[in-house]
């Protein structure tokens, strides 16, 4: 599938997103825009495509990203090969898996394709071409139950896996006006409680799985691009120019910590006593006092990392707009 509105060969676009660009598009006639999904191609070089979502699947790592390229690793990152079926060659933006077998990446044009067999082969579960209304995350609590979210507040929830999608509307925002922010990432907590982080400072929570949700007054006014829930319960998120701030009490009151970088943030995650994030010009941060405090250090290559997986033995595999990255580059 073509994208038309954007030129996504930097993944971060599908963070950054030229917004502005949105309501010109949604004035176009859907007859301007004759869009059809076309499969993702094969590609010799798709390890080397941007990539922006990542997780595993059992002990197999799967990563999504530009041109609808889903890579499969076996072997804890060491070698990649590109999903043998992906029915769209638009941008991927996040992907969930459920158990081993079963997954959901999520994407532009409003994509949601899945997945029964660990990430070789999937099919299209939803698709909007009338509209470029981007999914940016998506997190399933089981094989039957999750939710996908995205541009200017859009939240859709499965009950049956999938084979249908209800809209969900979020409440108006407590400063008043439309529930328009765009979500960026969604988190659940080991209670079961789902987070998303958005544009603006909002942090947003859903005890029912999706059915019902609250703003977390954070205090922060800038963007969160990515969140985490520890084992412990801790909070955090973190985006815009290395903003992280941290929640103790289950998001009822929040501080700011220092990420030791001002370079944005893409994505946290919980590793043995470590909390690591990466970010934008080759940052990564590490905390070993539950999210407390950080250091961080930066690649000499200063390649924007998107995503970050544990394989076995709590080993890390880096994803970037310049596809998977090799060690030894700090």
């Amino acid at each position: 599938m073509q994208n038309k509105s954007f030129n996504f060969r930097r993944p971060l676009v599908a963070l950054l997103f030229a917004a502005a660009c949105l309501p010109a598009l949604a004035q176009v006639p859907a007859a301007a825009i004759p869009l059809q999904a076309q499969p993702a191609r094969q590609s010799a070089s798709a390890t080397l495509a941007p990539m922006l979502g990542a997780t595993t699947a059992g002990k197999r790592i799967v990563a999504v990203g530009d041109y609808g390229i889903a890579l499969l690793s076996d072997d804890d990152g060491k070698h990649f090969r590109q999903a043998s079926k992906m029915p769209v060659s638009s941008t991927l933006t996040a992907v969930s898996f459920a158990d081993e077998k079963n997954g959901w990446a999520v994407g532009h044009w409003g994509a949601i394709v899945h997945t029964t067999d660990g990430g070789e082969t999937w099919s299209i579960q939803r698709l909007d071409t009338q509209e470029d209304r981007p999914l940016f995350a998506v997190h399933f609590f089981n094989a039957e139950e999750g939710v996908a979210v995205g541009l200017w507040s859009l939240v859709l929830r499965t009950r049956d896996g999938g084979k249908s999608w209800e809209t969900v509307t979020l409440p108006a925002p407590p400063e008043g006006g439309r529930a328009d922010r765009n979500l960026f990432a969604t988190f659940a907590s080991p209670k079961g409680s789902l987070f998303v982080a958005a544009e603006r400072g909002a942090v947003l929570r859903s005890d029912d799985k999706g059915q019902t949700w609250q703003y977390l007054n954070t205090g922060y006014k800038g963007s969160f691009w990515t969140g985490l829930a520890l084992h412990d319960g801790t909070l955090l998120v973190g985006g815009l120019r290395g903003s992280l701030y941290r929640s103790g009490d289950d998001g009822k009151t929040w501080h700011a910590v220092d990420s030791g970088s001002k370079s944005s943030l893409t994505n946290l995650l919980e590793v043995g006593a470590r909390v690591v994030g990466v970010g934008l010009d080759g940052v990564e941060i590490e905390s070993r006092d539950a999210g407390a405090s950080f250091t961080g250090l930066q690649r000499d290559d200063r390649v924007s990392m998107t995503a970050l997986v544990a394989g076995s033995g709590n080993g890390l595999v880096r994803f970037s707009r310049r596809g998977v990255l090799a060690e030894g580059k700090h």
